[in-house]
């Protein structure tokens, strides 16, 4: 017997959440009709779909433009690091271990998961680091072979575009295949202290 076509629609909605297939969404759909308190779930979506933004300035999620980061005039506005998510920026502010600015690229390049260059704000990024103030530039991307394209490709895209400053890449003691969110402080702090050169800047 078919489900009843609203029922079939929450489900459907479930499905659209990613790696939510068809028996979790019918999981998470029939737990939805058993709990009443599961309404709340419909007017939390709805308030953050209302208050959260985008900072127009590093792309990370806020419900101010620009960010509190970018607005704080304590950190060091000469050194960027770029990140995939908005989850490694709040994983790298939880650690403490860093004090410049950040810029999400919303992803990593995947062409055969179709997210290409287009996708990424790399246009954006290079209308930062090209201030007069940016002097080193710091790829964060994860440590798995799509944060190593996505890290080439910001290279490759820097570079066309003159910029002088030092470019950065996360030390290797960043374990391999791992992802920024999971890491410790200890981990992280080993990683900026130990960031080597992919090129020197201008002033060597």
């Amino acid at each position: 017997m078919a489900y009843p076509a609203s029922l079939e629609a929450l489900v459907a909605a479930f499905e659209r959440f990613p790696g939510v297939g068809r028996r979790t969404a019918e999981r998470l759909a029939f737990h939805v009709l058993r709990d009443p308190d599961s309404r709340g779930l419909a007017r939390t979506i709805d308030a953050a779909l209302e208050e959260v933004c985008r900072c127009s300035r590093c792309f990370n999620i806020a419900d101010l433009n620009p960010c509190a980061l970018c607005a704080d005039p304590e950190r060091d506005g000469g050194t960027i690091l770029v990140v995939e998510e908005p989850r490694d920026v709040e994983a790298v502010e939880r650690s403490g271990v860093f004090a410049g600015h950040f810029h999400v690229l919303l992803g990593a390049y995947n062409p055969s998961d179709r997210t290409e260059a287009a996708h990424l704000s790399i246009g954006a990024l290079i209308q930062r680091v090209m201030a007069p103030e940016v002097h080193e530039l710091i790829l964060g991307t994860d440590p798995d072979a799509e944060g190593e394209a996505t890290a080439l490709l910001v290279l490759q895209a820097v570079d066309a575009a003159g910029f002088s400053g030092r470019v950065t890449r996360l030390a290797r003691g960043l374990p391999a295949g791992s992802a920024l969110e999971y890491l410790h402080r200890g981990i992280l702090e080993d990683a900026l202290e130990g960031r080597v050169a992919l090129r020197a800047g201008a002033g060597g």
